[in-house]
């Protein structure tokens, strides 16, 4: 549940913390790609975690886009997957893990700003302060003394982290006409489709694909992609941009958690103090105080009423 009413933010954290299990789910990337997946085949297990699944959505509802949904839905489609994904697995290999999750970990500061333009959210101190905190927190718990920087791996890193951000706030302005799947199935569609040019000109496909292999795919397709995307569209239209996008600090901190429980990784007490600070910077923006529950209602109806005079009287390429 979201609104306002002065200033102060109202959501359930049932919400909160289910929106929390993507970027959980998407820190298991980097341990499922380096264990089971093709080596060297980036951009293949890109569109291989988006494109199966959204036309498996797809083809689920038999609905596609009209109208302005579908320029609307293959923008969202790059922003949030196409060009994402690229642009991450870029940024992965130019750049050590650490200083690519660093420039990435920018997101939410970036997506706040571009909320306060677009939607109208509040740039607050709180959420300044958490996104300072976040790109600290994140830099101590992944860079390593022998960090390089790599200047076309540092620019993807940051074009990804804007392509994210821009996702985020234009779904949330945007809305959607049609069940979450559906919703879900569009972009992850689109969004691979874009991809697979790239995976025939730059990769082309794998000589074998072993069992381990499967399992990988199967992971980040299922999971990892389908369910955890759903599952962040979902939050991303019933939280604030200032919320959501500070979830997405929990995304080094568990491939981090993971590094250290399955490949025996040691983490120092720096990590641990970056660790601690993702964690700080990821429930700061939560910590508004939630309003009764019959205010939120009433605030959510008016909200609803808005929305409604607001979509009529648009133009269709608003």
């Amino acid at each position: 549940m979201t609104g306002q009413t002065g200033g102060q933010p109202a959501w359930s954290a049932r919400l909160v913390a289910t929106t929390a299990l993507t970027p959980i789910a998407w820190g298991t990337t980097y341990l499922v790609a380096t264990e089971f997946l093709p080596e060297g085949r980036p951009l293949l297990a890109a569109a291989v975690r988006a494109l199966p699944i959204g036309l498996v959505f797809v083809l689920r509802s038999r609905q596609l886009p009209t109208g302005s949904w579908w320029w609307r839905a293959f923008a969202l489609g790059v922003l949030n997957i196409g060009a994402f994904f690229a642009l991450l697995f870029v940024a992965a290999f130019r750049l050590p893990g650490g200083v690519a999750a660093t420039a990435g970990a920018i997101q939410p500061l970036i997506a706040a700003g571009i909320a306060a333009v677009v939607i109208g959210e509040t740039l607050t101190r709180r959420t300044v302060l958490a996104g300072v905190m976040g790109i600290a927190g994140v830099a101590l718990l992944v860079i390593g003394p022998d960090a390089a920087l790599d200047p076309v791996g540092m620019l993807a890193a940051l074009a990804g982290a804007v392509s994210m951000a821009t996702g985020v706030v234009l779904t949330k302005r945007w809305g959607r006409p049609v069940d979450l799947i559906t919703f879900t199935g569009w972009q992850l569609t689109l969004g691979g489709l874009v991809l697979l040019p790239l995976v025939a000109v730059l990769e082309g496909a794998p000589s074998s694909v072993t069992t381990a292999n499967v399992a990988g795919f199967a992971w980040l397709a299922v999971l990892g992609t389908g369910a955890a995307y759903a599952n962040w569209f979902r939050g991303v239209q019933q939280l604030p941009v200032s919320v959501v996008s500070f979830l997405g600090l929990l995304s080094p901190l568990v491939a981090t958690i993971a590094g250290w429980l399955v490949l025996g990784e040691a983490l120092s007490p720096l990590q641990l103090v970056g660790a601690a600070t993702v964690l700080v910077a990821a429930v700061s923006p939560v910590l508004g105080k939630p309003r009764p529950r019959r205010a939120v209602a009433t605030d959510e109806r008016a909200a609803e009423r808005v929305r409604v005079r607001e979509s009529l009287s648009r133009p269709p390429l608003a």
